[in-house]
């Protein structure tokens, strides 16, 4: 990867990893589909005043718009409800290293529906290096889990899958869609399906009260799915999906940091140890030897 990518893929790392700790604050007072209904709205609102503001083209064929009809629900509302959903019964740290395992999943699915995105040992070097860091970071907290988390647990695994195939898809289907468009759609469209089922969910629209459930709204609106979308789709154009997805990578360090902090996590020695091969296998996966 060339410089800028890097700055970008690091920025976007942080603004997604302080991500799980905002979510665990929100949730708390507004639940999942509240805090996703405003956070993907926000989003929308910021990358579409970007794209107006770049004159970006916006497509108007009804096979593309129907593509970011699928992408928006799919890629983005669906696996960041679940993530919110889950964290209402594990921790922000917790639900971080499990969102690592994107790339995992995306390099089958490259491997399976992209031309120019195939698995190579390199590549499937790097993420198993990686996984393995992830599986020492939270090794105890993984085994020593109660049964009451595996349900939230497994809905930030399945996540996971659905980033993974809609960084896929996406890049598949909207190649030929230039411009900051290509990133306002997705947040448009997730903004229309989640603000459609609020009528119909449990629970009626909840508008947060407390200043720092605001601050969080904002934040995951404006910068984790705003701007920190903006980056991702440049970066999946620009580098492939998995590669992209690697970014995941750096949410169990953010994210266990970010809880030490904040939230009064343990700091351990699992979290050396996994940080470490995190950061290897990031090397690992994208190291090319020069050409003489």
């Amino acid at each position: 990867m060339k410089t800028k990518h890097w700055i970008i893929f690091i920025t976007l790392g942080f603004i997604w990893s302080s991500s799980f700790l905002w979510i665990k604050i929100g949730v708390q007072e507004i639940g999942p589909t509240s805090l996703v209904a405003f956070r993907v709205l926000f989003g929308a609102i910021t990358a579409g005043i970007v794209a107006i503001y770049m004159k970006s083209e916006w497509p108007t064929d009804i096979k593309t718009l129907a593509h970011f009809a699928i992408i928006g629900p799919t890629s983005l509302a669906i696996p960041i409800f679940l993530i919110s959903w889950g964290e209402q019964t594990i921790d922000s740290a917790v639900a971080s290293v499990l969102n690592a395992t994107v790339p995992l999943f995306t390099i089958i699915i490259s491997h399976l529906w992209l031309h120019d995105d195939k698995m190579t040992p390199q590549k499937v070097t790097g993420l198993l290096i990686g996984f393995i860091g992830i599986l020492i970071l939270f090794s105890k907290d993984l085994l020593d889990s109660k049964h009451t988390h595996i349900i939230g647990q497994l809905a930030v695994v399945l996540a996971s899958l659905f980033y993974a195939g809609g960084a896929v898809y996406t890049r598949k289907v909207t190649a030929h869609v230039q411009g900051m468009s290509r990133n306002a759609l997705p947040l448009i469209t997730a903004t229309c399906f989640m603000w459609m089922i609020i009528p119909i969910s449990d629970k009626p629209l909840l508008i947060p009260a407390l200043p720092i459930t605001w601050v969080a709204v904002f934040w995951l609106g404006v910068f984790g799915s705003g701007f920190a979308m903006l980056m991702f789709y440049y970066l999946l154009h620009e580098i492939g999906p998995t590669r992209t997805s690697l970014v995941t990578y750096i949410f169990p360090v953010g994210g266990v940091i970010l809880g030490v902090i904040f939230l009064g996590e343990t700091l351990s020695w699992q979290l050396l140890a996994g940080s470490v091969l995190i950061i290897a296998s990031l090397f690992v996966a994208n190291y090319k030897p020069k050409t003489s």
